[in-house]
């Protein structure tokens, strides 16, 4: 049972009345016990909360900053009207901090026997799943002075998939695929390539693209084309250990290892390459393999959904074992993960050499903004020094990349709105160069 405002003004005033009109029990009697027995007559009118039916559906999934529309059919079987106010629950996160937010408080009149439908608008600030809570709802009774309160468990879940803002550089990344894969007037010859078809010598051709055996066959000088290797194979390895939990502006590292990871994927598939994940810390946490390349991308986008940062050192040795696991082929391995010089040196360096044996190891960073502008920052004593600072963070992130270099590995150290199409290049250079 719940109080509403009229109940506490009526209850108000009828104090004042007894105050000052009829101090005495008999006034108090003539007071309040009448609205004693409106509250009585309220509930006894109020339809009953435990016979409504609730029935979900509307979205189950969205992408992060779009919005998602919950709906629940509400059926009053009672012989009375149904006068409601609904608060369907859900975590706080399944709204962004906004004035005037919704929060899903809903008002509805349901006659007898007839059913009626509400809309709870989701806008999700995190990924991962969003599941319904309780509904809660209050019946009042045609004086508006009491309600019966009651619960609703009706089970939803939203599953809030990355944002993948990076998709707008695929256009381009695409277009650069087709020049290598030789559908445009560039074509790309060199070693490590596949072999494509015989043209005819067009002035300025490279001279070792000439097939002089073809030559000697035909009355034209004829030289080779080239198209980068197909079926290759990527192995994409997310480090969703402590580093991967550092915030970098409003999202943490991972979420723009996730939207560099997608960007990979769908560029790779479509390429005709195979593409699998690995998400790890101390032991898998997602996993991909062998899906189609209509289905690389919905399989990495769920699987990524309801990653979240552990803060635990990862096992590199684990993760490398896992991951020369799922690559048993030649393949491109690309770690997203930190570059900071105590986790590098401690973990992955010792291990670097089971993957860099067989592989092509790529290792791609996401570099904090802010440290450029300490760096960059002269106004006033603190300044200097924060400058000074930032300088030697960015001297010990360049060292630790060129200790990887020199083991032969690929590094990519970019701004978190610039690793994704990054990485992508960093792939089509390795393509275009016949080194995966």
């Amino acid at each position: 049972m719940a109080f509403t405002g009229r109940t506490a003004l009526a209850a108000a005033l009828g104090a004042l009345l007894v105050g000052f009109v009829l101090p005495s029990w008999t006034g108090m009697l003539t007071v309040e016990l009448p609205l004693l027995l409106a509250i009585l007559y309220d509930l006894a009118l109020a339809a009953p909360v435990n016979q409504l039916g609730f029935t979900r559906s509307g979205d189950t999934s969205v992408r992060l900053g779009e919005r998602a529309y919950v709906s629940a059919l509400v059926t009053n079987p009672s012989p009375r009207l149904a006068r409601l106010r609904i608060r369907d629950a859900w975590p706080p996160s399944s709204w962004q901090e906004e004035p005037g937010a919704a929060t899903g408080r809903h008002t509805l009149r349901i006659p007898p026997a007839e059913r009626q439908q509400f809309t709870t608008p989701l806008h999700p600030s995190r990924r991962g799943d969003r599941k319904a809570d309780r509904i809660t709802v209050r019946s009042f009774g045609p004086l508006g002075l009491a309600a019966r309160q009651g619960s609703h468990s009706v089970p939803w879940t939203v599953r809030v998939l990355p944002a993948f803002t990076s998709r707008k550089h695929l256009p381009a990344k695409l277009a650069r695929l087709r020049e290598l894969d030789g559908r445009t007037s560039i074509l790309t010859r060199g070693e490590g390539t596949e072999f494509d078809s015989l043209r005819e010598y067009i002035p300025g051709d490279d001279t070792r693209s000439i097939d002089w055996r073809a030559t000697a066959r035909h009355s034209a000088v004829a030289v080779r084309t080239w198209r980068p290797e197909r079926d290759r194979r990527l192995l994409i390895v997310l480090d969703t250990g402590r580093t991967s939990a550092g915030r970098v502006g409003d999202a943490p590292r991972l979420d723009a290892a996730m939207d560099a990871a997608l960007l990979l994927a769908s560029l790779a598939s479509r390429a005709g390459d195979h593409v699998d994940l690995l998400a790890y810390d101390r032991g898998p946490r997602a996993t991909v393999k062998g899906r189609t390349a209509h289905d690389v991308l919905p399989a990495f986008v769920s699987a990524m959904a309801p990653l979240e940062p552990a803060l635990v050192e990862s096992d590199t040795r684990g993760l490398a074992s896992t991951a020369l696991r799922m690559a048993q082929h030649q393949s491109l391995i690309v770690l997203l993960t930190g570059l900071e010089a105590s986790p590098v040196e401690e973990g992955l360096l010792p291990v670097l050499s089971m993957l860099t044996q067989r592989h092509t190891v790529l290792v791609a960073s996401i570099s904090d903004p802010r440290i450029a502008e300490m760096a960059a920052s002269r106004g006033t004593t603190d300044a200097v020094y924060a400058a000074a600072a930032a300088a030697r963070a960015q001297s010990e992130r360049n060292q630790t990349a060129d200790h990887l270099r020199r083991r032969g590995v690929v590094v990519v150290d970019a701004l978190p709105d610039d690793l994704a199409p990054a990485v992508a290049d960093a792939y089509l250079s390795l393509k275009a160069t016949g080194r995966l």
